[in-house]
């Protein structure tokens, strides 16, 4: 099957002849280093794609989209478009032995740009994940108290009563957007540095320069807490969960398929999104990471590993978080019959015990049908656990807010809180891992810093400049500002960069050679699968990814910009407002409240 391919002048005198590999790999020469063995290597890989968004933003698209209809479109992209891609920057970090900007430097000049903007991309996600590490810490900090912080309203300062803000809106709410982030009404109210978060965000950029200080030889070691410990900690919860009360009703509900979603090309878009991002491609760091491999390292069969570990592990993390919000939905399913319960006692002067769980619908029933004006006047709760099943909520609000409240009813909570938050501090540092690797590495290769320079010292200020650029995420108006990195800054532009990878490999580089490279690194040529998804199927899907983001963005600009197409700081206020109130449903709770 022969393909287009566009001259490419200086090629060969740009990449490492076969035999200069095998001189590089007989003699262990060269300035990369190595990984100390495989094992090294693929804990780190699946510590960089395994990240926070397997455990808070897969379950809530699997319980928005269907639950296990959702299935049936990620499995499929994820064969179509994830492993394809894992594949080609495996193997194309393998082969030219060096990080974004010199793999694509390598290939052409003019393709310099992408590793750019892969270096660019990884800058500015790593300033707001470590961010959300500091959180993280945070939390974690303050789990060794019993009872823990956010299970109940502080006292207001006259010691008179609770805070009222708290008691309008729930301790969970509260600890989260009052002492936490002690959040700002708007984006043009920065409310200053919050100096217990910049404690919090310093000792995160510390902890993770003294993870990468030396590089791989460093990294490589921690891999082994930070990539196994968090399944450790989701067995343990599972356990747990399967023992509480309802949790049975969370696993039902997230896998019950509604196969009429199938037909929802939302569905579709959604699952193609959430198999690009779980993979952590474009990034950068799977190239690097992949460069220090043996030359004959068998990457083929390395992209389907990791493809399937990541893939049941986002399937086995939305299982245990639905056990917990199982068990938290049949709470408050509990408590609303029961306030239900003591308000009819009280208002019919029942005897106690005359109205249980089992027959409250029938006795509610009966009253409605005698003093039907009387009941109509207590504004009695809906209860219906579907409903508090249904109250679906991502990223931070799944993290700090849903699971926490869990947790409070759970016996020991403690315990757990502070088994929680090391699960999600190890998710994070190690995807860390990968973001930072796409950030010095590139640096490197553009000479930035002298060759002289030791690794510690350019890990040190790389570090550095992050988290004083990061400090912008720490003040009152911090998490509008990560709401909108979050969203704008790596999601177009790393589908523009993987779209521009795969062009660059099949028509630049030559899809004829890269199955030569393929051939010589792994002693057979690719099979007809990577061929046709290399070629056509996953550079449609990303394009179709593309197009789908853009009509979005456009539609909500249009929404939020004045008619006259100018503008102003109203406009981005409004972009932040919604952003906000898109990724967490209960987030102007507070505020609200306070004004």
């Amino acid at each position: 099957m022969r393909c287009l391919q566009v001259p490419n002048q200086g090629l060969e005198e740009r990449i490492p002849s076969y035999e200069e590999l095998e001189k590089l790999e007989n003699e262990e020469a060269g300035d990369r280093p190595k990984w100390d063995n495989k094992a090294q290597y693929m804990l780190t890989i699946v510590g960089f794609c395994v990240g926070l968004g397997n455990v808070w933003r897969f379950p809530y698209l699997c319980q928005s989209h269907g639950g296990g209809a959702f299935m049936i479109p990620f499995l499929i992209l994820l064969v179509l478009e994830g492993v394809p891609l894992l594949h080609l920057e495996f193997a194309i970090g393998q082969r030219l032995r060096k990080g974004s900007v010199g793999v694509w430097s390598a290939i052409h000049p003019y393709l310099t740009g992408i590793g750019i903007g892969s270096m660019c991309v990884s800058f500015l996600v790593s300033l707001y994940y470590n961010t959300i590490m500091a959180w993280v810490m945070w939390y974690f900090f303050n789990s060794f108290q019993d009872p823990l912080p956010w299970s109940q309203c502080p006292v207001n300062a006259n010691m008179t009563g609770l805070v009222s803000e708290c008691e309008r809106s729930s301790p969970v709410d509260y600890y989260w957007y009052r002492e936490t982030l002690n959040t700002t009404p708007d984006i043009d109210n920065t409310g200053g540095l919050q100096w217990w978060m910049v404690l919090c965000h310093v000792s995160a950029w510390a902890l993770l320069f003294i993870c990468i200080s030396r590089g791989i030889e460093t990294t490589g070691k921690a891999v082994y807490i930070t990539s196994t410990l968090p399944y450790v900690v989701l067995t343990i919860f599972l356990i747990r969960g399967l023992t509480l009360k309802g949790s049975l009703n969370g696993v039902k509900f997230l896998f019950t398929p509604d196969m009429n979603e199938l037909m929802n090309p939302t569905t579709w878009l959604d699952a193609g999104a959430q198999v690009f991002y779980s993979f952590s491609l474009a990034f950068g760091g799977l190239l690097s990471f992949s460069s220090y491999n043996s030359v004959h390292n068998n990457c083929e069969q390395d992209a389907v590993i990791i493809s399937i570990v990541n893939g049941a592990t986002a399937v086995y993390a939305a299982t245990v978080i639905y056990t917990i919000i199982g068990f938290r939905a049949t709470e408050k399913f509990d408590d609303c019959i029961t306030g239900n319960i003591l308000t009819l006692l009280n208002t019919f002067d029942l005897p106690e015990g005359n109205v249980t769980e089992s027959n409250y619908d029938q006795v509610l029933h009966n009253l409605n049908g005698t003093y039907p004006e009387v009941i109509q006047g207590l504004n009695l709760k809906t209860c219906d656990l579907n409903s508090f099943l249904s109250e679906g909520v991502e990223g931070t609000g799944l993290a700090f807010i849903v699971f926490t409240e869990a947790i409070t009813k759970m016996p020991v909570s403690p315990v757990w809180s502070v088994l929680f938050f090391i699960m999600l501090f190890c998710l994070g540092l190690s995807s860390m891992f990968g973001n930072i690797e796409g950030v010095l590495v590139p640096l490197q290769d553009l000479g930035v810093f002298p060759k002289s320079w030791p690794k510690e010292a350019i890990a040190g200020i790389t570090c550095v400049l992050c988290c004083i650029v990061g400090l912008i995420f720490v003040q009152g108006s911090g998490n509008y500002w990560l709401s909108l990195f979050d969203s704008y800054g790596g999601s177009i532009p790393l589908l523009i960069i993987a779209f521009c990878e795969m062009v660059g490999v099949v028509y630049l580089y030559g899809i004829d050679r890269f199955n030569d490279d393929i051939e010589f690194m792994i002693g057979h040529k690719p099979n007809l699968f990577w061929q046709i998804t290399w070629r056509f199927v996953s550079p449609a899907i990303m394009f179709v990814i593309f197009f789908h983001f853009v009509v979005n963005l456009t539609r909500q600009w249009n929404r939020c910009c004045k008619k006259d197409n100018e503008f102003k700081q109203d406009d981005l206020n409004t972009i932040a407002k919604q952003v906000w109130n898109l990724k967490n449903p209960i987030a102007h709770k507070l505020t609200q409240c306070h004004k």
